[in-house]
C-alpha cells in the first residue's frame, strides 16, 4: 500500500529533492503510515552506512513523516548516519512546512551521540540550531567539532582570516567557556598556528579579541591557567599553554597568581613547568622561603633543562640573600641525586660554592649483566562459556572495550558456536538483544574488529540473520578456495596474510553456525597457543566427522613450531584426513622458516590533514621487512609471501589480534605489523606499537623483523607506545630473546638518516636500565652510537644517549671502544656532545 505513496528506493539513490517534494504532499495520516515503513526500511538496511546525498534524503524522510524528535533521533542519531551540513535547507523547509516544533530537540539528541570525528554531521546540527535561533549543544563532542570546524573549515573558509571567522561565529560565546573544561581538546587549539602559513593563528586571534574587549581577558586567562593546573597529558595542555602565552601575563598578574605558578613548576608537564619557571623568574615575585620550599620537588624532576634553570635561579637567589646561604646550599644538594651525570656535577659545584659538600658516590666496577626477574609463563586460556547469560555478559564486555582482545574474542566465538548447537532458542533470547543494542553504532563494516564480529555473531545466534548473510560468507570462502594455489595470488596483496586469514576464518564460523564441540582451534593459552595433545584429543573425539577446513588450519598454526614425531604417529593412527594433516604438520615442525630481510625504501608520500584536524607527518624513507617469496602447500593464503607494503598504509586495530593467530611465529607477525609500528614513530600514529607486548608473550624466532620493530617502538611519538615498547624490551631481555645489538644498529640507522627522532628513545632506555636491564641497554647503545656519531650532524638526543651509555657501561664494567667515539671526544670546546663523549670514553678505558 505504501509503495503507492512513496518509493523508498529514492532514499537509497540519494534523491534529496524528489524525497522532499514527495513528503511535502502527504497528509498526517499518510505520514503516520510512512513512519512505520521508514523505520522498517532503515532496520532492513541495518548494515548500511548513510553518507552524503543518501543520508540527506534519509534526514528529509525522517523529518517529513516521523512524529517526534525521539523517533527521528533513533534513526538520525546513529553513528552510521552522517548528513552533510550543506543539505540542511530541504530538511528545514519541510519541517517548517509541517509546523514541526521539535527540530532543536532533534538537533540536541543527535549532538549527544555524534561521533567526535564527524564534522559533516556537526555542520548539519549547527545549521538546525542556527536556523531555529536556539542555543547550541554544549556536549564534549559538539564543542570539539566546533573547534575543528573553525580551524579546518571547508574550502570557502580557508582563505578567510581566522579573526573574521571568530567574530562572525554565533557559537563563540556559548562554546568557548566549555573548551576549558574538556580534557582532550587542547591540541586542536594550536593546529591553526602550525598550518596557518604565517597568518594570525587561532589562539592569537582569541588574544586579539581579548585586547579588543570582544572577549573577556579574565575569562581566557583564568580559564587557561585553571586548565593547566588541572593537569593531564602534555599534548592536551599545549593549546592552553599557547593561549596563556599569547595573553602575555603581566608581572602584576603573575604576582597575584604566584601560588598557582609554583604548583605548575612542581607538578606540571615539562613544557608547562618551564613556562611557569620563566614567568616567575622574570617577574621576580617569589620570596626566598617559597623558592626554597618548592625547589626540592623541581630538582627531583627528570627534565634536565628545567633542573639546570632551577639551579641557576637558586644560585642567583643565594647570592642576593647571603644570610640564607646554608639553606640554599642544602636545597641545591638535592640535585646531587639526579639521574643525569652533568646535573649532578653542576649541583655539587653550586652546593660547594654555598658551603654544602656533596659526597661523590662510591664506584665499584664489576662485570655485571641484567638484573631482571625471571619471565612469567603465559596464563592458561579461560574455561569455555557454557551458559547463554554468561555469553551475553562477555559480548557486552567485548564490545565495551576500545579494542577487542584476542582471548576474549576466541572465548566468545567458541561459546557462541557451542551454545548455538545446544540451545539456540535460549541463546537467541539472551544474546540477540545485546547485539541489537550495538548494531546502530557499529554497523557491519570490515574496517573495525567489532563491526565484522557483530555480523558473525548475528549469523551464529539468529537463524534469520544467518540466512540473510549466507551469501556474503560463502563468497569470502569461495574466493579463498580459488586462491589456494601457487598460481593464483591473494586477491589484494596490500592486505597482510593474517588479516586475510582472520577474515576467512570468521566467515567460516558464521557460515557453519552451531557446533556442539566448539571450535577446534580454541586456544589453551592466553597467547593463542594450542597444546598439540589437546588438538589430538579433539580430533579423536570427532571420529570420522570432518572438521571445518579453516578451523583446522588455525589449529595447526597455533601449535608450537617444533617437530614431534611421537605425537605425529598417534595422529596418523586416527586414519582420518585431519589426523594425517596433523601428522604431516608435526613431522615438518610447522611452517618453513620464512626468508626475511630489512630493506631501505625511499618514497615521498604526503599523508594529508584529515578534517578532524589530526595531522600526519610526511614520510620520506623507512626501513621495512621484505619477504622472499616461498610457496608451501599448507600456506594457501600466503603467510610466507607478502609484498612490501606502501608507506602510510594502516590496519586499524586488527594487528592486536594477529599474534594470537600465529603465536609461535612472532618474527612473521612483527613483519606484517611493521607498517603500523613504524608509523608510531615516523607518522605519529597512536597505538601503533601496542602489538609489541603481545609479540613478546609469543614464541618463535624474531628474525630481522622483531629488532626493527623494537627500534621503531623506542622512537614512537606517543608515550603509551614507548611504554609498550619498554615492556616488550624487558620481557624479551628477561627471556633471553632480545637481539640488543640488532635493535641498536637499527635505531642508529633510523636516527642517523633522520627517519625517526632518536631523542624519544632516551627515556624508555633509561627506564629499562633503571628496571635492571643495564647490560641490555649498554649493548644496544654500543651498537647504535657508531651510526649516530658518524652522521654529518649528530641528531638531537645523542648527548643524552652518550650519558646513558657511560652510566650503563660503568655499571656493568664494560670496556672497549666505540667507532667514532674518539673523534667526538677529541672535539674542541665544551659542547655537550664532546663532554659526554669524553665521559663515555673514560668509562670504557681500561683501569
Amino acid at each position: 500500500m505504501t509503495a503507492e505513496l512513496f518509493d523508498f528506493d529514492l532514499i537509497g539513490k540519494g534523491a534529496v529533492e524528489a524525497t522532499a517534494t514527495a513528503f511535502a504532499g502527504f497528509d498526517e495520516a499518510q505520514r503516520a503510515r510512512l513512519a512505520t515503513e521508514l523505520t522498517a526500511y532503515v532496520r532492513k538496511r541495518r548494515d548500511n552506512w548513510w553518507w552524503d546525498a543518501e543520508a540527506a534524503a534519509l534526514a528529509v524522510a525522517a523529518v517529513g513523516c516521523l512524529p517526534s524528535a525521539a523517533a527521528a533521533g533513533k534513526i538520525l542519531a546513529r553513528s552510521s548516519v552522517s548528513v552533510p551540513g550543506h543539505t540542511v535547507r530541504p530538511v528545514l523547509d519541510l519541517a517548517w512546512a509541517r509546523g514541526i516544533t521539535w527540530l532543536t530537540d532533534l538537533a540536541h539528541r543527535i549532538a549527544e551521540r555524534i561521533d567526535r570525528e564527524d564534522v559533516n554531521m556537526w555542520a548539519f546540527v549547527a545549521g538546525i540550531v542556527t536556523a531555529e535561533g536556539a542555543p547550541p549543544p554544549t556536549g564534549d563532542a559538539f564543542v570539539r567539532l566546533w573547534l575543528v570546524h573553525m580551524i579546518w573549515a571547508d574550502t570557502r573558509w580557508r582563505d578567510r582570516p581566522i579573526l573574521e571567522q571568530l567574530r562572525a561565529d554565533p557559537f563563540l560565546d556559548h562554546l568557548l567557556p566549555r573548551v576549558f573544561e574538556i580534557d582532550d581538546i587542547g591540541g586542536l587549539l594550536v593546529l591553526h598556528e602550525q598550518h596557518s602559513s604565517g597568518r594570525l593563528g587561532f589562539v592569537r586571534a582569541l588574544a586579539q579579541l581579548a585586547d579588543e574587549q570582544r572577549l573577556d581577558r579574565a575569562t581566557l586567562f583564568d580559564g587557561s591557567l585553571r586548565r593547566l593546573l588541572r593537569g593531564g597529558r602534555a599534548a592536551d595542555l599545549r593549546g592552553f599553554l599557547a593561549l596563556h602565552d599569547a595573553l602575555a601575563p603581566t608581572a602584576a598578574e603573575v604576582a597575584r597568581r604566584s601560588g598557582d605558578y609554583l604548583r605548575l613548576l612542581a607538578d606540571a608537564p615539562g613544557q608547562v613547568a618551564t613556562a611557569a619557571q620563566k614567568l616567575l623568574r622574570d617577574a621576580d615575585v617569589v620570596p626566598p622561603d617559597a623558592l626554597l620550599d618548592v625547589s626540592p620537588a623541581v630538582l627531583s624532576r627528570p627534565e634536565k633543562g628545567l633542573v639546570r634553570a632551577q639551579l641557576a635561579w637558586l644560585d642567583r637567589s643565594a647570592l642576593r640573600h647571603p644570610e640564607l646561604a646554608a639553606a640554599f646550599g642544602a636545597v641545591i644538594a638535592v640535585a646531587g641525586d639526579h639521574p643525569a651525570i652533568d646535573v649532578r656535577e653542576r649541583a655539587a659545584a653550586l652546593a660547594a660554592k654555598h658551603g654544602q659538600a656533596v659526597a661523590a658516590p662510591a664506584v665499584v666496577v664489576v662485570e655485571a649483566g641484567d638484573d631482571l626477574p625471571p619471565p612469567v609463563g603465559p596464563a592458561p586460556a579461560p574455561p569455555p562459556i557454557t551458559d547463554p547469560d554468561e555469553l551475553a555478559e562477555e559480548v557486552v564486555s567485548l564490545f565495551g572495550g576500545v579494542h577487542a582482545s584476542a582471548p576474549a574474542l576466541e572465548r566468545v566465538l567458541d561459546g557462541a558456536v557451542r551454545l548455538a548447537a545446544a540451545d539456540r532458542g535460549r541463546l537467541l533470547m539472551a544474546v540477540k538483544p545485546v547485539l541489537d543494542r550495538q548494531a546502530p553504532w557499529l554497523g557491519d563494516g570490515s574496517w573495525f574488529t567489532q563491526g565484522i564480529l557483530l555480523g558473525v555473531l548475528y549469523s551464529v545466534v539468529d537463524p534469520a540473520e544467518h540466512s540473510a548473510r549466507l551469501g556474503r560468507w560463502a563468497a569470502i570462502l569461495a574466493d579463498a578456495r580459488r586462491r589456494g594455489s601457487a598460481d593464483v595470488p591473494p586477491a589484494d596483496s596490500r592486505i597482510p596474510p593474517p588479516q586475510r586469514f582472520l577474515r576467512v576464518r570468521l566467515a567460516e564460523i558464521a557460515r557453519h553456525g552451531g557446533r556442539p564441540e566448539g571450535l577446534l582451534a580454541a586456544p589453551t593459552s592466553a597467547t593463542g597457543a594450542l597444546d598439540p595433545a589437546m588438538l589430538l584429543d579433539r580430533l579423536t573425539a570427532l571420529g570420522d566427522r570432518k572438521p571445518p577446513g579453516w578451523d583446522l588450519t588455525q589449529a595447526l598454526l597455533r601449535l608450537p613450531a617444533a617437530v614431534d614425531d611421537t605425537l605425529a604417529a598417534r595422529a596418523a593412527a586416527l586414519g582420518t584426513d585431519a589426523g594425517d594433516r596433523l601428522a604431516r604438520w608435526l613431522r615438518a615442525g610447522g611452517l618453513p622458516q620464512p626468508v626475511l630481510s630489512v630493506v631501505h625504501t625511499t618514497r615521498r608520500q604526503r599523508l594529508g590533514v584529515p578534517s578532524s584536524g589530526w595531522v600526519r607527518a610526511e614520510v620520506d624513507a623507512r626501513l621495512q621487512v621484505e619477504f622472499t617469496p616461498l610457496w608451501h602447500a599448507d600456506d594457501p593464503l600466503g603467510f610466507l609471501d607478502f609484498g612490501t607494503p606502501a608507506m602510510g598504509h594502516g590496519y586499524g586495530d586488527w594487528p592486536l589480534l594477529w599474534p594470537s593467530l600465529l603465536p609461535g611465529y612472532r618474527g612473521l607477525v612483527a613483519a606484517y605489523a611493521m607498517p603500523e609500528i613504524a608509523a608510531a614513530a615516523d607518522s605519529d600514529r597512536r597505538h601503533g606499537a601496542a602489538v609489541l607486548p603481545l609479540l613478546a608473550e609469543c614464541t618463535g624466532d624474531g628474525g630481522p623483523a622483531l629488532p626493527l620493530a623494537v627500534a621503531y617502538g623506542l622512537a614512537a611519538r606517543h608515550e603509551a607506545d614507548r611504554v609498550a615498547t619498554l615492556d616488550t624490551l624487558l620481557m624479551l631481555a628477561a627471556a633471553g630473546d632480545l637481539d640488543a645489538p640488532a635493535v641498536g644498529r637499527h635505531l642508529g640507522t633510523l636516527g642517523a638518516q633522520g627517519m625517526v627522532p632518536v631523542n624519544r628513545a632516551v627515556q624508555p632506555l633509561r627506564d629499562a636500565a633503571t628496571a635492571g636491564a643495564r647490560r641490555t641497554v649498554w649493548r644496544l647503545l654500543e651498537a647504535a652510537l657508531p651510526a649516530l656519531l658518524a652522521a654529518p650532524t649528530p641528531p638531537r638526543g645523542v648527548p643524552d644517549l652518550l650519558t646513558l651509555a657511560a652510566e650503563t657501561a660503568a655499571a656493568t664494567g664494560s670496556r672497549g671502544t666505540v667507532a667514532g667515539l674518539a673523534e667526538a671526544a677529541a672535539r674542541k670546546g665544551s659542547s655537550r656532545l664532546a663532554v659526554e663523549a669524553r665521559r663515555l670514553a673514560s668509562a670504557l678505558a681500561p683501569g
